[in-house]
């Protein structure tokens, strides 16, 4: 019983963890995420983060395997539904954009950790993630094209390479609109461009 109960609270506090880092990157940028500034966030001392995680790799590995489980999750939920491809489309870039924008500082982590440190662990998860959202456009991009939706001269690898992008212009609108971004305004108006790019 003790020892349930132990590890339920090590996955509380790994949770914490986690979120404090995002949280860090967000308000205070990359060069802040320090394990003196993420003790203090957390309420712990340095040493307790390390019981929690045996190395910094470790949590950035952790906030990855979220992010393949509930962000690209929530993708392939809304790529597998039985609807129409644009429909199934809007819904895959509103998962992802919620995702985002709940978890902001997730793709300023994601980019700079996995692209500015040698680290092929980090490198391999991130490219695990991005090969499995494109894969999962590349589906509903073709389904489009089989339904007559969209043009089937369109270049469908060049197509969800530029859906890959979209992400990085959220990262800009929530620098530009200091009042916050609307989730339901950005998924529309990035899906009107994008499906104009598809359109016959």
């Amino acid at each position: 019983m003790g020892s349930s109960g132990k590890r339920q609270a090590t996955g509380v506090r790994q949770e914490q963890i986690k979120r404090a880092v995002l949280e860090i990157i967000a308000s205070e940028g990359l060069g802040r995420l320090s394990t003196r500034n993420l003790a203090r966030r957390v309420g712990i001392s340095e040493a307790a983060i390390f019981r929690h995680f045996r190395t910094k790799q470790d949590i950035i590995l952790g906030i990855m395997r979220d992010v393949k489980t509930d962000m690209v999750g929530g993708m392939r939920a809304a790529a597998e539904q039985d609807k129409p491809a644009d429909k199934r489309l809007f819904e895959l870039m509103c998962a992802q954009v919620k995702y985002i924008l709940k978890n902001e500082g997730i793709n300023i982590l994601l980019f700079s950790e996995a692209a500015h440190y040698n680290d092929s662990v980090l490198k391999t998860e991130l490219h695990g993630i991005l090969s499995s959202q494109k894969k999962l456009l590349i589906g509903v991009i073709r389904d489009g094209i089989k339904e007559g939706l969209w043009r089937d001269l369109i270049k469908v690898d060049d197509a969800a390479m530029m859906y890959m992008g979209i992400p990085i212009s959220l990262n800009i609108e929530l620098v530009l609109n200091r009042k916050g971004v609307n989730t339901e305004s950005f998924c529309k108006r990035m899906f009107f461009l994008f499906s104009g790019i598809l359109a016959k």
